[in-house]
């Protein structure tokens, strides 16, 4: 079944490579939707796909790169919406 999951990740995500990481994992998985900084310091994630694709997608997530450090990862899981054609890095 599909989802749509917003997940915010807490910790050092900035600078660290770690939206490129992100969409490298979610082109991998076939996912759409994208990635982007929060003004906070957190990464934000929206994602949709397949649930067991975006449950490996917050595997990876809650690693991250070598760089970075990640200190939570929360998640909120919606019904799939269609609206991403691709995955993609907002600025």
């Amino acid at each position: 079944m599909k989802w749509n999951y917003e997940i915010l990740v807490e910790g050092r995500v900035q600078g660290v490579g770690y939206r490129y990481y992100v969409l490298t994992k979610a082109l991998v998985l076939g996912l759409t939707g994208y990635t982007g900084n929060c003004q906070r310091g957190e990464v934000i994630v929206v994602a949709e796909g397949e649930q067991s694709d975006l449950d490996t997608l917050v595997d990876f997530l809650k690693m991250g790169p070598t760089r970075a450090r990640v200190d939570k990862v929360h998640i909120s899981r919606t019904p799939w919406t269609g609206s991403y054609p691709d995955f993609s890095i907002r600025h």
